[in-house]
């Protein structure tokens, strides 16, 4: 375990010396998270200790309505975002193409829900690429219909937005299994023994690989429903607004002024919390079985293909509607094209800079705690601490949000750099941890111990060997800290206390406002900048070839 192997008792003083030192590192690693994450908790928990935010809470005649809202809209997208990604999975196993398809993902991963939000609305809305394309020869409409496609009550665009994101992070979490070379070549041989048994593909992955890869999954569901739950800019860009899902309305009462309305949002982000835990206690036992009913004939890979190039689109429209100059209805392209929107912001490039910036700095501070602590701590503290780091994924952010603000306020951080960029680690910490741990943890402990009998110190074996196979997967997790950061909205405003202007926060912004073409400038820089990062993690994470006449030095 770690730098630390028992079977090396050469130098019994140098052994101790250094497990001391590895438990030293991982103690250090600890210090400079866990209190910043215990003492969010206990702000956010503080101002619901007495019964006065919660009697607000539901006297507030809004509070029913958005409280339907958030659980239809939230459990839909998380449902359907689920039985795809199976069918997907399904697909893929079944043709013998996961590789092919899972190491596709990075692109879609890279798209933020913001802008995909923004994208979705360009094409859904009345003046939308849907209507203008079916305009007047299928609809008759020779003008926009007085329709609410979006911002609707039923919240039918959040559900589409949620549905699109989160199926590409669920297959990219079971990709991180299905790389794995022990867990594939033993679902593998189970699959095919099944076929023997006179299974048809189908029920064989149904039965025997699908109830497998399910139980892996389950923590990345709850993290899912978490943030269908509880997420703010995507319900503020795509609705719903009458009435509004209650984590907008709680966002709505932390911003006010007023302390007492301070304090009823943060029991309505503790109100959440709780249903969180109810409703993920019901599908963690029944999430298992959503493929059993699929029918058993399938295109292998047309799903796939659909979702790609759902996702084209998407960025189409993001590229269009950003360099669009008039375009009366319905005509499907613009009379012509122009680039002042993009002028515009190229003189707001310090909205860039920053969204970079925050990105590396948090990116880098999250990966650099993971390898100290997945090298150094051991496996009884990592089992301890596991679900504190896995919290902010599974928590409302709003909770994170108002207690790491008190955290900064005592720190004297708030609408500072340090502030921030412990704020966005914080945020993106369990997204690295989920990419980076199960590959760390199964590195073949065999090459440590030649290492060590060879005479070679074991920070050697860490910088030339472990390290140098692991570079694909530390990238990996570097590249998804950076996309979560920035994608970042509530802590960028809140944390930031209005002096951080990112692209994330413009587009949001705005969306508002109305502006077409300047959110859609806003939201593909939003996925351009990820993009280019996980296309830098990709080419730093090649592996590495060897010759005859090369030696380990």
């Amino acid at each position: 375990m770690g730098w630390f192997d028992r079977e090396r008792m050469d130098s019994p003083l140098r052994a101790m010396i250094e497990r001391k030192a590895s438990i030293a590192v991982a103690s250090v690693a600890g210090c400079l998270l866990a209190p910043a994450l215990l003492a969010a908790i206990w702000m956010a928990v503080k101002p619901v200790l007495q019964s006065s935010p919660w009697a607000d809470l539901w006297q507030d005649p809004r509070t029913f309505d958005a409280l339907t809202a958030t659980l239809w809209t939230s459990i839909a997208a998380s449902l359907l975002a689920w039985c795809s990604a199976a069918y997907l999975l399904r697909q893929a196993f079944i043709g013998g193409q996961s590789g092919r398809w899972l190491n596709r993902l990075p692109p879609l991963l890279a798209t933020p829900h913001a802008a995909m939000a923004i994208a979705v609305t360009l094409w859904i809305a009345p003046t939308g690429w849907l209507f203008r394309l079916s305009s007047p020869w299928l609809t008759g409409f020779d003008a926009p219909p007085p329709w609410a496609t979006t911002q609707d009550t039923w919240g039918i665009g959040l559900i589409l937005v949620l549905w699109l994101k989160e199926l590409p992070f669920l297959c990219w979490v079971a990709a991180t299994q299905l790389h794995r070379d022990d867990v594939r070549r033993r679902w593998h041989a189970e699959y095919a023994v099944a076929l023997t048994m006179g299974r048809s593909p189908q029920s064989a992955f149904a039965e025997v690989v699908w109830p497998q890869l399910a139980r892996l999954m389950r923590w990345p569901l709850v993290a899912v429903l978490a943030y269908n739950m509880t997420v703010v800019d995507v319900a503020l860009i795509i609705g719903p607004t009458a009435p509004p899902t209650l984590a907008v309305l709680a966002w709505e009462w932390l911003r006010d002024a007023d302390l007492a309305l301070n304090h009823q949002g943060v029991a309505a982000a503790w109100l959440l919390a709780a249903l969180l835990i109810a409703i993920s206690a019901v599908l963690w036992a029944t999430v298992t079985r959503v493929v059993t009913g699929f029918p058993n004939r399938q295109a292998i890979g047309l799903g796939w293909v659909t979702l790609f190039l759902v996702y084209a689109l998407a960025w189409l429209a993001l590229l269009v509607g950003s360099v669009s100059g008039l375009w009366p209805f319905p005509d499907v392209w613009p009379d012509h094209w122009q680039a002042n929107d993009w002028l515009r912001v190229t003189d707001n490039l310090d909205s860039v800079w920053t969204t970079v910036g925050l990105g590396t700095l948090s990116a880098t501070l999250t990966l650099l705690w993971l390898v100290a602590w997945l090298e150094c701590a051991p496996q009884n503290w990592q089992a301890v601490m596991r679900p504190i780091l896995l919290a902010p994924m599974v928590l409302p952010p709003l909770l994170w949000v108002f207690g790491l603000y008190q955290v900064a306020l005592w720190g004297h951080w708030e609408g500072a750099w340090p502030g921030m960029v412990v704020a966005h680690a914080v945020m993106a910490m369990p997204y690295a941890l989920l990419a980076l741990e199960s590959v760390y943890k199964a590195s073949d402990r065999r090459l440590q111990s030649v290492a060590l009998s060879l005479g070679r110190h074991p920070m050697t074996y860490l910088l030339v060997v472990k390290w140098p196979l692991l570079k694909r997967a530390l990238w990996s997790a570097w590249a998804i800290a950076f996309a979560v950061s920035v994608a970042q909205f509530l802590p960028t405003l809140y944390i930031g206390a209005g002096r951080f202007v990112t692209v994330t926060t413009e587009a949001v912004a705005q969306s508002a406002a109305g502006q077409r073409g300047l959110m859609s400038a806003y939201a593909l820089l939003q996925t351009v900048l990820p993009l280019m990062v996980f296309a830098i993690a990709v080419m730093m994470g090649r592996p590495r070839h060897f010759t005859k006449d090369q030696t380990w030095t």
